[in-house]
């Protein structure tokens, strides 16, 4: 049996880490740098620039630094993160992604507008973004993961919703109608007609277009592998659609977690029509290109492929 592979050419980092990652490298020219937090949710990349001499901190480090440069990552910060530096006369070199950004400005102007209502975000609890989200409103913003976090809304109140940048369009149009039929029913809303329910979709098209063309790719391959950081949001999503359009989809996080036997004995490879196995490689907005080419020649290497196409 051969493995013919396919790399997404949709797959790899998205605007904002390619941004931020790229002025890293610009930064790291100049002289000493340090990223608070890792710069993507991605191990094998945050070692290749720490290698460079990107150092890591977290935010114990930036309290108890004084002077020197410190990389915001695309991520975004809360505001008492830029209070810390200019207090400790640390330079900031903000990669803050500018979708991220715009999301920030929005959600602190309607804190600002409508100072007694529920803002709430769509989004992962401790997740880098959110906490930035959350700090536009004095971290008083209420973070839901799902559906089954809707009942710590007040329903007799007003809701301004938001989400974070790379969550499900979907499930966050169910959350939308969730919230709209409770607050249907809610006491103030029969008696009143109110309260007010505003909710913006500010999810990140760069990110929720690649779903369609994802699952797209990954339905026409015998096996699917899915390359992504544990710690990443964005990977964990898109590998559940990849999932979706192909059961037989594997998450690997670097090119040694590919084994002989993880291929031979997988059951898309018995099922595979001919001596030719459809392999793709394909990974989340956080994966570095790099990254899915050593998945690549790592399956290339394998005794189980007697000839390449």
């Amino acid at each position: 049996m051969s493995i013919q592979i396919t790399i997404d050419s949709g797959s790899g980092f998205c605007f904002g880490v390619t941004s931020a990652i790229r002025k890293a490298e610009e930064e790291l020219k100049k002289g000493s740098l340090c990223c608070l937090g890792d710069i993507v949710h991605n191990g094998q990349e945050v070692g290749r620039l720490e290698q460079a001499g990107l150092q890591t901190i977290d935010y114990t480090d930036l309290r108890q630094m004084h002077g020197g440069r410190v990389l915001l990552r695309a991520h975004g910060e809360p505001p008492s993160t830029y209070t810390t530096a200019q207090q400790n006369g640390i330079e900031v070199i903000d990669a803050t992604c500018p979708v991220v950004k715009k999301l920030q400005e929005r959600i602190r102007a309607t804190y600002i507008k409508h100072p007694n209502a529920q803002i709430v975000i769509f989004g992962k609890v401790g997740h880098a973004e959110v906490i930035g989200l959350q700090g536009q409103t004095n971290n008083t913003a209420i973070v839901v993961e799902g559906l089954q976090d809707i009942e710590q809304l007040d329903f007799n109140r007003d809701i301004y919703l938001f989400s974070q940048t790379t969550k499900s369009v979907d499930e966050f149009n169910q959350i939308v109608d969730t919230i709209k039929h409770r607050l249907t029913d809610s006491p103030a809303h029969r008696l009143t007609g109110s309260p007010t329910f505003e909710y913006h979709d500010t999810i990140c098209r760069n990110v929720a277009n690649r779903v369609a063309q994802l699952k797209e790719f990954a339905s026409a391959q015998h096996l699917v592998v899915f390359v992504g950081g544990k710690k990443s949001s964005n990977a964990k999503v898109l590998f559940e659609q990849c999932r979706d359009a192909n059961p037989n989809t594997i998450f690997v996080s670097s090119a040694e977690e590919i084994s002989e036997r993880l291929i031979s004995d997988h059951p898309a490879t018995a099922a595979a029509q001919g001596d030719t196995l459809r392999v793709g490689i394909c990974g989340a907005t956080s994966t570095p290109l790099w990254l899915m080419e050593q998945v690549r020649d790592r399956l290339l290497d394998l005794p189980i492929n007697r000839s390449t196409n």
